[in-house]
C-alpha cells in the first residue's frame, strides 16, 4: 500500500492532469515529463489516469496501489 493520498492524486489529475502533476506526485517522473510535453498524451492519458485513480487501480512508482483517501 502506498503512502500517497488517492484524493490528492485525484484532485491533481483533475485540475493539473494535462501537465502531469499527479504523475510527479506519485513518483513517476518519466511519464510525468511525457504528460508535460504532450498535454497528458493529448488528453486521453489524463482521462485514463483519472478513471484509474477513481476506481483505485492507479499505482505509484514502486508498484503499490494508491488506496487511502
Amino acid at each position: 500500500m502506498s503512502n500517497k493520498s488517492r484524493l490528492a492524486a485525484l484532485l491533481l489529475c483533475f485540475f493539473l492532469g494535462g501537465i502531469g502533476v499527479h504523475r510527479f506526485y506519485v513518483g513517476k517522473i518519466g511519464t510525468g515529463i511525457l504528460w508535460l510535453f504532450t498535454g497528458g498524451c493529448f488528453g486521453i492519458g489524463v482521462i485514463v489516469d483519472f478513471i484509474m485513480i477513481a476506481v483505485g487501480a492507479f499505482k505509484d512508482k514502486a508498484g503499490n496501489v494508491i488506496s487511502k483517501w
